[in-house]
């Protein structure tokens, strides 16, 4: 389990290194489908190809969300923005331990195409990636 958590967390790190902003027009009519079916009430979204997939930034409900789609239009993952208190009690405490008194900028909720759940907190100019339970996975620098 904790292997497969780790190789998850590093092919998201891959994906985020990649990221290139692209117009609607270019994106294929199948992933724009798959994304109006599953949020339909999706609002100003902005489109990034990262090699072969499409990431799909956008508020749904007041929240912001992003889905990374392979070209055929299949979830990759699905990152949710959710509020400090939100994160797993021992993601908590290993933020509290390690960055006392510094400002956590955003944390997310992210979902694999397998189901696992991850969490990630950004500070300190770092992505720091927590498993379901609020163990810590890795760190990543953000680019």
């Amino acid at each position: 389990m904790k292997k497969s958590v780790m190789t998850i967390a590093l092919i998201m790190l891959s994906f985020v290194s990649f990221a290139q902003k692209t117009k609607e027009q270019n994106v294929p009519q199948v992933i724009k489908k798959a994304l109006s079916e599953k949020f339909p009430n999706a609002k100003n979204v902005k489109w990034d190809k990262e090699e072969n997939n499409f990431e799909a930034s956008f508020k749904n409900n007041n929240i912001d969300n992003s889905i990374l789609f392979n070209a055929n239009g299949k979830i990759i993952e699905t990152e949710i923005a959710i509020e400090v208190n939100q994160l797993p009690k021992n993601a908590l405490q290993y933020l509290n331990d390690n960055f006392k008194n510094k400002k956590i900028k955003e944390t997310a909720k992210i979902i694999t195409e397998k189901g696992d759940t991850i969490y990630e907190a950004e500070i300190k100019g770092n992505d720091l990636f927590f498993d379901e339970n609020g163990n810590f996975i890795t760190k990543d620098k953000v680019s």
